[in-house]
């Protein structure tokens, strides 16, 4: 059973995601959220799989409010932020906080109910309709490139995989491009997050552009 938070300041939503998902046998609504503040209270209090959180709220925005709740000591609950095309500004700021991922509202509903079941299984969920353009937008109009000494921890197949994952590819496509079998691909992935000290392979991606290893349009 994946236990999920609602944090939503429209409550028509609200009940829309939980006539949704509560209608699948492996899905629980454990509580909902109308402000930030609330969304982080609710985390403490029931410790939730999962909670889908909305950028925009009352008190304190969904950024904030991730950020605060990933960063209690012994936290598991992971985060899918839901947001709108136009403030996707906001996003990338989210996916640093340590977000598990992010989806469009507008996405169709078997979507974020797949987008659910990915990020509770552990792993990370980008929407491809704004992936592209979130990553470039920041890459592009950051303050400079970071250099970071962990990548020297790296060895040169695993800043290749990194590189592959910030395009944004599978481990079968990974696997392919770098004639390699997909088993080899899961563990370089796994030593990469491990040695950079990343959640996922959201937070990888990130790392990868912010610290100059691959370009926005290459």
């Amino acid at each position: 059973m994946i236990r999920i938070a609602l944090a939503d300041d429209q409550a028509m939503l609200r009940a829309g995601f939980r006539l949704l998902l509560e209608s699948h046998a492996d899905m629980e609504i454990v509580g909902e959220a109308e402000t930030g503040a609330e969304a982080v209270q609710l985390v403490q209090d029931v410790q939730p799989d999962l909670i889908l959180m909305d950028v925009q709220m009352p008190d304190m925005d969904g950024i904030a409010a991730t950020q605060q709740l990933l960063a209690e000591p012994g936290c598991t609950t992971r985060v899918l932020v839901l947001t709108t095309f136009q403030r996707d500004d906001y996003l990338f700021d989210a996916l640093r906080a340590g977000a598990s991922g992010f989806l469009l509202k507008t996405a169709p509903p078997e979507d974020l109910v797949a987008a659910v079941r990915t990020v509770a299984d552990g792993n990370s969920l980008l929407d491809p309709a704004v992936t592209g353009s979130v990553i470039e937008r920041f890459a592009s109009a950051g303050p400079g490139v970071a250099r970071s000494d962990r990548l020297d921890e790296l060895t040169e197949r695993e800043r290749e995989v990194l590189e592959e994952v910030a395009r944004g590819r599978s481990n079968a496509e990974i696997a392919e491009n770098l004639f390699v079998g997909e088993s080899t691909v899961k563990t370089h992935v796994s030593s990469v997050l491990s040695k950079l000290g990343l959640r996922d392979r959201v937070q990888a991606v990130v790392f990868a552009y912010e610290h100059g290893l691959i370009r926005p349009g290459h």
